[in-house]
């Protein structure tokens, strides 16, 4: 249901589109599944990179909170009979480390507003309505746009053919791969962090239930699925680059965090100074030569000196 409270948002999603599709018509025909493809992939990547701040935020804040790991757990153990003293003490230690527990939220709400958009602008487009700022011509290009085979603004219920319906399920297929693939990055990673987390067993069935979230964008149109994957495929990337370069903390004895080396990536292998570019070794030591005093010739009868 449309909401008009966010009409500017949806005015704003719509002008972005119309620049992006703009620019790619330049070489492309304005027409073709091709460019509107490539009009919601860069709009997705554009958004993306927008709210990459809110990514390292939330990022930053779980790994202080799995570094408190430890300390958390020896107040757990220590305030087991009192929940409500527990979860002030939890909270006051995340606090005073700068860790929010509620940090991995944010992405996931900055992302839902364009979600929406995106929605309202396609089905505006398969509705053949001009509106939000889009132009009649703009509203036809889009409406016979094709992805392979497939119509842009159709839903799998709505396809025409047997054909299309595929196209659009196998696009749902892959939405909900890479959900299950996204989620199950994050949540291995935090149970190999935490092992003993009492929330394990919660993300462990959270993991196995996405994909079939992904099944609800059987009524969403080809091209919100596309954004959907396209973004995705973001966050795996996106998160594989930072774990990568973050690697999961180690605690000693007293559960203090230690240093991890993070991994190298593939241009800093490249980037590895090679060893005969490396400094030259220091040369050799200069060997001393001591100076020997000279032996004065002795007369042979008196083994005095000789003058």
């Amino acid at each position: 249901m449309e909401l008009s409270w966010l009409n500017w948002l949806y005015t704003a999603v719509a002008q972005v589109i119309t620049w992006i599709h703009s620019a790619y018509s330049t070489f492309l025909d304005p027409n073709s599944g091709l460019t509107w493809a490539l009009t919601i992939i860069t709009l997705t990547i554009f958004m993306r990179i927008l709210i990459f701040p809110l990514f390292l935020k939330q990022m930053r804040s779980s790994r202080k909170m799995q570094e408190l790991a430890p300390k958390v757990q020896e107040l757990r153990k220590r305030y087991k009979n009192d929940k409500q003293r527990m979860n002030q003490e939890v909270m006051a230690l995340y606090q005073g480390a700068g860790a929010n527990p509620l940090g991995g939220c944010l992405p996931v709400v900055a992302q839902f507003p364009i979600f929406i958009s995106m929605f309202t602008v396609l089905r505006a487009i398969a509705a053949d309505e001009a509106k939000f700022g889009m132009s009649q011509e703009l509203v036809d290009s889009a409406k016979h746009a094709l992805i392979l085979g497939a119509p842009l603004p159709a839903t799998f219920f709505e396809a025409p053919t047997t054909m299309q319906k595929v196209v659009i399920g196998f696009f749902v297929a892959i939405s909900s791969l890479t959900t299950f693939l996204t989620v199950r990055q994050s949540v291995t990673r935090s149970m190999a962090q935490m092992p003993d987390n009492p929330m394990a067993q919660q993300q462990k069935i959270l993991m196995y239930i996405s994909p079939l979230f992904a099944f609800f964008s059987l009524n969403f149109p080809l091209g919100l699925i596309l954004y959907w994957v396209t973004t995705n495929l973001w966050t795996l990337g996106q998160q594989h680059w930072f774990y990568s370069r973050h690697p999961m903390p180690q605690f000693d004895a007293k559960g203090n965090a230690i240093p991890v080396e993070p991994k190298q990536g593939l241009i800093a292998k490249i980037r590895k100074t090679p060893p005969e570019e490396q400094a030259p070794p220091a040369p050799p030591e200069p060997k001393i030569i001591r100076q020997q005093p000279s032996r004065q010739p002795r007369s042979k009868r008196t083994g005095s000196k000789k003058s």
